[in-house]
């Protein structure tokens, strides 16, 4: 899914299209704060977050996928320790 990346800088609004979320949030940060621009935000086809915003989401998004490789994780050793038991037995 592409990404759009506005900002400002001298009354001129510039903007990309990146990738993946991962560009899209290392360009707003190297234009908000390398580059000094104003009002920069992340737009995914849906929805305008800041970066602060766009931060939470990945973040949030990162424990979501943790957790369900665990969870499958998870079930794979308890399948393989019920298969170690049935063949025990």
């Amino acid at each position: 899914m592409p990404f759009l990346v506005q900002g400002c800088i001298d009354d001129h609004t510039l903007a990309v299209t990146t990738a993946t979320a991962k560009e899209a949030f290392a360009k707003a940060v190297e234009w908000h704060v390398a580059e000094r621009f104003a009002g920069v935000s992340i737009y995914d086809g849906v929805t305008i977050y800041s970066i602060e915003q766009f931060s939470l989401l990945m973040a949030l998004q990162e424990i979501a996928n943790t957790v369900e490789a665990a969870a499958e994780l998870g079930q794979i050793n308890m399948s393989a320790s019920l298969r170690k038991q049935d063949t025990d037995s």
